[in-house]
């Protein structure tokens, strides 16, 4: 369905105010919280909130609450989402002002990676312990070695590896497998326990769940676990994990239902408070990749988290048939 053309006057309405304009080029490069929408434009809450209002009701941005925050992204599907992408196209991102608050944007971006860095650095030896304070972790494994299926698999990818568990624990049925991580504590700690498992033919690596560098449909089995929600944009690191699983292979995403434990947000550098079905699937979709099933796992006490294993697979590709 088409605009009216009341709604494309609304629509180009709310975009074309200076602040609004600036709001929509930030969340084309990521989902963003209200707080550090306000860091960036240097503008009050109160004052960001009335424009982000504007332009969630003129259909350009998508508002998510997120426990205690408020998450902001681009509206990507309908057509006010196109002609906010056609009006983000023709502007002149060498523009001074957009300029500015891409570099302010950055400057939030680094302290953030700051922060989760020096988290990760200080918990890196107990990685385990903390991940298991909350689901039975056993129980856990044995849903994503099912999830997986048997194998033997190619090649497996582990994007954002830390301790190398889900290489030790899925390895056994891959004939190559490597693992992924920006923190290298964490690979140092992986290689241990890789070496110690025997895993021969498994490679550690620093890289970047965003750009991995590796090539197209390549593995045909990637595991995304428990990184999500430490992400600034969780749909492209899904975007990317789709683009290396090969044609018949499978992308496993092992993360939180969503939540309300603020604290994890304070103490542990959870940005985001779990993910919903709905969202993980049209991530997948986006990715290219179908046949997504999903399986809950309840915590063991009332205050816990409930985990969530996702999969979805990329179609194989019709052989041709002979002329």
């Amino acid at each position: 369905m088409k605009l009216s053309a009341a709604q494309a006057v609304d629509v180009l309405r709310a975009a074309g105010e200076p602040t609004r304009l600036r709001i929509l080029a930030l969340l084309a490069r990521e989902e963003l919280a209200v707080l550090e929408l306000c860091r960036v434009l240097d503008q009050s809450q109160p004052r960001v909130s009335r424009h982000l209002k504007l332009l969630a009701e003129a259909g350009l941005v998508e508002r998510f609450p997120d426990g205690a925050w408020v998450f902001y992204r681009l509206v990507q599907e309908g057509y006010a989402g196109e002609l906010a992408a056609e009006i983000l196209r023709r502007v002149d991102l060498a523009d001074a002002a957009l300029m500015r608050d891409a570099e302010r944007l950055i400057a939030v971006q680094a302290e953030r990676a700051a922060d989760a860095g020096e988290y990760f650095a200080r918990n890196a030896a107990r990685w385990d312990e903390i991940r298991s304070l909350y689901v039975a972790e056993a129980d856990v494994e044995s849903a994503i070695l099912k999830a997986a299926g048997q194998g033997p698999f190619r090649r497996l990818v582990d994007l954002g590896t830390g301790a190398g568990r889900m290489l030790t624990l899925l390895g056994p049925r891959a004939d190559q497998a490597l693992g992924l991580d920006l923190s290298q504590q964490m690979l140092n700690i992986a290689r241990a326990q890789v070496a110690q498992a025997g895993l021969e033919r498994c490679e550690l690596r620093h890289g970047d769940i965003f750009g991995t560098r590796l090539p197209d449909e390549s593995a045909d089995l990637v595991v995304v676990h428990q990184v999500l929600h430490y992400l600034g944009d969780p749909a492209a690191a899904v975007k990317e994990a789709a683009r290396i699983t090969a044609p018949g292979g499978r992308l496993l995403i092992v993360d939180f239902a969503p939540h309300n434990l603020e604290f994890l947000r304070e103490q542990h550098q959870h940005r985001r408070l779990g993910f919903s079905d709905a969202e993980i699937k049209r991530w997948l979709a986006d990715g290219g990749l179908n046949r997504m099933a999903a399986e809950t796992l309840p915590p063991a006490r009332t205050q816990g988290l409930t985990v969530k294993i996702w999969t979805a697979e990329r179609a194989r590709q019709p052989q041709r048939t002979a002329a």
